[in-house]
């Protein structure tokens, strides 16, 4: 056994075992907290991504409003949404605007008043009138021949570049919502031009 004299000289000199021990645990220790803390950073910094996209997410839905006659997307969410393309298909055949749809439709002679959808950004709680067709009965027969032949695909993007694509499906099964890292180009022979 070591006189604690001896074992206090032979600390105090360096490179000493004992002193060497001391010197890597507090090493260890040291690189523990350094790691600790970057967890804990990378944890933080993950907490506040996934706050502030809900604080930005949007919401779109389509929807009839028979009042009005009227077909309207809504963005339901907190966040504003910008809409990156948009195909509608009657019968599966894609249409380049309103007017091409309600021929496809058998609604040619139909009057309508439409907004732009392709392209926009919808504040939250901001309504757009897609197509208005101010006449109930061609009203009645357009939605009629919409939920029998018609689909309308659409992909928008949050502020912070989430993005989901919405396609249509016929009644009554609902749009499927699925996340996207980015919207597809959607060709310009099957984009929408409303």
């Amino acid at each position: 056994m070591q006189d604690p004299e001896d074992q206090a000289k032979a600390e105090a000199i360096p490179g000493s075992a004992p002193g060497r021990r001391r010197e890597g645990a507090g090493v260890a220790i040291a690189s523990a907290v350094g790691l600790l803390a970057l967890l804990v950073s990378a944890y933080t910094a993950y907490i506040q991504r996934q706050q502030v996209r809900a604080e930005v997410w949007p919401y779109l839905a389509i929807a009839y409003q028979d009042l009005d006659y009227r077909l309207t997307v809504f963005n339901k969410g907190v966040g504003p949404a910008r809409i990156q393309g948009v195909r509608m298909t009657v019968d599966g055949q894609p249409q380049q605007d309103w007017e091409h749809a309600l021929d496809a439709l058998g609604l040619g002679s139909v009057e309508y008043g439409h907004s732009t959808f392709s392209g926009m950004v919808l504040a939250p709680g901001e309504a757009l009138p897609m197509i208005v067709v101010p006449d109930p009965g061609a009203y009645a027969r357009f939605r009629a021949a919409m939920s029998a032949h018609g689909l309308l695909d659409y992909c928008y993007c949050s502020t912070l570049g989430d993005c989901w694509v919405v396609e249509d499906r016929s009644p009554p099964a609902k749009p499927v919502v699925r996340e996207l890292s980015e919207c597809p180009r959607i060709p310009d022979t099957e984009a929408f031009g409303d």
